[in-house]
């Protein structure tokens, strides 16, 4: 966090502290309470929607479990505040492990029934287990005790206040985390991430469980809160609002949940009144154009695009004057204006305003890797010396997707410590190998052996965890992560500091993070991209991302290493470059297995070359033996080595 976001905070909360002391109309601190509340919940819900890219319609049903966990307790038990809250985040989070374990498998639309249905179920289980909820008749709870003295409003509020800001320190520290860089690398790539040994299922019901708990303890503040709950209060409406809030204010902000909280408490009830509703929508037609001339001119959008939005939010305020009475259109305006930020606003208002004002900059790494003393000894944990031991064994690989065979009875036998090309024409089936070999695929057939121990049947996180590490065909990185970012997911695996050691930032953690930071942007120096380290990957050149991936895959300290057509988009200083970058890999004891068009770089870089040809093996040896063959010239090369 900079300077100037830590004085915004300070001042931000040391408003929300005195507000009580400022105002004394219990009406409005209660609804401010209530926007805190919220937004503990869509600190978590930001975790599956913003960062896993996963959508949840069961946020209201996890609410009602923390609400109900709290009125039970309470009701049955007795039990103080201090038991209660701990109580209701660890039964909510075990109720999101119980809905993720099984509705993770599912994507997209089933996701999100999936989710719905939970809801929905628990809406109705609260309804009629009357023995345990009071049933429709609902649970009453007075606010809470601290030191045997019951606490006021005003106090609950400071209470509220305290948690929220807490919960936002851990939620911002999880997402910074080796842990937040996980849920958003989901979100960005899942194959790149299992290849990166991140487990894509493990780490979205993580991250369901870890969103679960903060909805739990919001609900269960909501329950002393609003001294009473019923099972009508966590219906679909409110799921659907959840979701809204986290949408309009905007995702992967602390600051957008905030916002969309507060816009989904207090926009209804500003609706209610006409002459607030004139100001409103005069309020943000300005806003609009002023927006709008600002994009422009920085040549974010273009005239005709912002038309639309700008005429749309005039046309509303000209409305508001017309209208009599707001009653009758107060669900359709507020739809109207939560579809145009939806619509709009894809990264929410927060997004669109840091879009605005916040000029982005391509800063240098390479100051930070001075400064930290990185050697390239670094770049590597060690060496290995090769023996000229077979270190992969494939043998009669057979992969057949219904009557095609992409690979038929292929064997492949790659040496410890070279450079082991694998070429063919497009469509031979090098791509399939590849993904066979790091387990995207079960192979139909056949056997592979990596360093002694069979990879078939095993995932793709194990298989990366086991020592293999690869890059892709159409390059596979994190976009809106940044290069230093990328690579440190591929150093993932050595992190041992869990989330309580995140929570806190205990030395252990801190130690592991500074040593990801040091070794990633040694790394990065390595492929030649210092002065990219906190650039995002999507606004690399295509070139770049390249070595990004390399970079990346290395990250996991790999014995050997797949890459996929490296050179593709490359200018030929820097496939020079590349070549050279590929010889250094091997030099630190790393094998490769290189698929490649480019045939200077193929016979410049490899000591064997096996070549395919419609899934076949036709070719295998040194790379001039293979380049004088027949079969190799008749079905690759044309005639000439090009």
């Amino acid at each position: 966090m900079n300077r100037k976001s830590l004085i915004a905070g300070v001042i931000g909360f040391g408003i929300l502290a005195v507000a009580p002391l400022l105002s004394h109309n219990p009406y409005y601190i209660h609804m401010i309470g209530t926007i805190m509340i919220y937004a503990i919940l869509l600190f978590g819900l930001d975790i599956v929607v913003g960062y896993t890219g996963q959508v949840s319609l069961g946020h209201a049903g996890l609410f009602g479990v923390g609400s109900y966990t709290a009125g039970v307790l309470f009701l049955k038990l007795g039990l103080p505040l201090w038991m209660i809250l701990p109580a209701s985040v660890l039964v909510t989070a075990g109720f999101g492990a119980l809905l993720a374990l099984p509705a993770l498998r599912v994507s997209g639309p089933y996701l999100a029934m999936v989710t719905l249905a939970f809801g929905t179920i628990i809406q109705i289980l609260i309804n009629e287990m009357d023995f345990l909820t009071e049933g429709p008749l609902g649970i009453k709870i007075p606010k809470p005790s601290l030191g045997g003295m019951q606490l006021s409003e005003d106090a609950f509020y400071w209470m509220v206040l305290v948690l929220m800001i807490i919960s936002l320190v851990v939620v911002d520290r999880i997402l910074k985390s080796q842990l937040g860089r996980a849920f958003e690398a989901l979100r960005g790539s899942p194959v790149a991430s299992d290849c990166m040994g991140v487990s894509v299922y493990r780490y979205k019901v993580y991250a369901f469980v870890i969103s679960a708990g903060f909805a739990g303890l919001a609900g269960s503040l909501y329950s002393y809160s609003e001294q009473y709950i019923s099972p009508n209060t966590y219906n679909f409406e409110l799921t659907v609002l959840f979701l809204l809030a986290v949408i309009m204010g905007g995702r992967k902000s602390r600051v957008g949940s905030m916002l969309g909280a507060a816009i989904i408490v207090i926009l209804p009830k500003l609706l209610d009144d006409l002459e607030m509703f004139r100001v409103v929508a005069s309020v943000l037609a300005v806003l609009m154009l002023v927006g709008g001339a600002i994009a422009v001119s920085k040549k974010m959008t273009t005239p005709r695009a912002m038309a639309l939005p700008v005429v749309g939010t005039a046309a509303l305020a000209g409305f508001s004057f017309w209208l009599q009475s707001i009653t009758d259109w107060r669900l359709s305006v507020f739809g109207l204006m939560i579809l145009f930020v939806v619509y709009y606003l894809q990264d929410g208002i927060v997004g669109f305003v840091r879009n605005l004002f916040v000029r982005k900059s391509v800063a240098s790494g390479r100051a930070v890797v001075l400064s930290g003393g990185i050697h390239k000894d670094a770049i590597m944990n060690a060496s290995r010396t090769g023996g000229g031991e077979e270190l992969l064994i494939a043998k009669g690989v057979l992969m057949q997707f219904g009557g095609l065979k992409a690979i038929n009875q292929v064997d492949l036998f790659v040496k410890r410590g070279t450079i082991h090309g694998l070429i063919g024409p497009n469509g031979s089936g090098k791509s399939t190998m590849m993904n066979v070999l790091t387990g995207i695929y079960v192979p139909t057939a056949g056997s592979i052996e990596f360093a002694g121990r069979s990879v078939v049947g095993r995932t793709s996180s194990d298989i990366a965890l086991s020592g293999i590490a690869r890059t892709f065909q159409n390059v596979q990185l994190f976009g809106e992560m940044t290069a230093l970012q990328n690579v440190q997911v591929g150093l993932h695996h050595s992190f041992a500091s869990n989330i309580v050691d995140v929570a806190l930032h205990t030395s252990r953690y801190t130690r592991e993070e500074a040593a990801s930071v040091e070794r990633g942007l040694g790394l990065i120096e390595f492929v030649g991209l210092s002065d990219l380290a906190n650039e995002e990957a999507r606004n690399l050149p295509y070139g770049k991302q390249r070595l990004l991936e390399i970079a990346r895959a290395l990250a996991l300290d790999p014995q050997l290493l797949l890459l996929d057509e490296p050179a593709a988009g490359l200018t030929a200083p820097d496939i020079k470059e590349l070549i050279t970058i590929i010889r250094k890999i091997r030099d630190h004891g790393i094998t490769v297995i290189l698929i490649e068009h480019h045939m200077d770089v193929v016979m410049g870089v490899c000591d064997n070359v096996s070549v395919l040809d419609f899934g076949q093996k036709i070719a295998e040896g040194k790379p001039a033996e293979v380049q004088a063959d027949e079969k190799v010239i008749e079905a690759y090369l044309g005639g000439t080595a090009t």
